[in-house]
């Protein structure tokens, strides 16, 4: 098969994937906005943590960007890491958030909580049982 003919195939298989996914386009245009959100959140709640450890920089704990979520095509997703341990903030185009972990990375995921959109208090009180547990498990000598 002559790489143009692949080329174009290819191509039409793209075409064909780009219209199908055009009408979840605005909820996950919607789900980024949402992401970004949260992880300001998140990063302004670990800055208090950051400065707390001062002196044990051992404890540090990273903030990774919003990207395209690996497992679900309609997501966006980021995560909070030290070392091994991983903590993920999954943010869907169906109006749903779910924190993973804490986990270890290279062992199954979990747990998972799922929240809808709208559940504003809830959410708030989540994430931060999920941090503070993400922080006590990532952190044990």
């Amino acid at each position: 098969m002559p790489a143009s003919h692949l080329r174009e195939r290819l191509a039409a298989k793209g075409v064909a994937l780009a219209q199908r996914e055009e009408e979840h386009k605005g909820g996950l245009d919607e789900a980024r906005k949402r992401a970004d959100v949260l992880r300001t959140r998140v990063d302004e709640g670990l800055e208090g943590y950051a400065q707390a450890i001062v002196g044990a920089p051992h404890l540090q704990v990273t903030l990774g960007p919003v990207h395209p979520d690996e497992k679900h095509v309609r997501a966006v997703e980021f995560q909070v890491a030290r070392g091994r341990f991983r903590g993920l903030f999954i943010v869907k185009a169906k109006g749903e958030l779910t924190l993973v972990g804490p986990f270890r990375s290279g062992r199954t995921e979990g747990p998972c909580q799922s929240f809808p959109w709208d559940a504003n208090t809830e959410i708030d009180e989540a994430v931060a049982v999920f941090l503070e547990s993400f922080l006590e498990e990532a952190t044990a000598p």
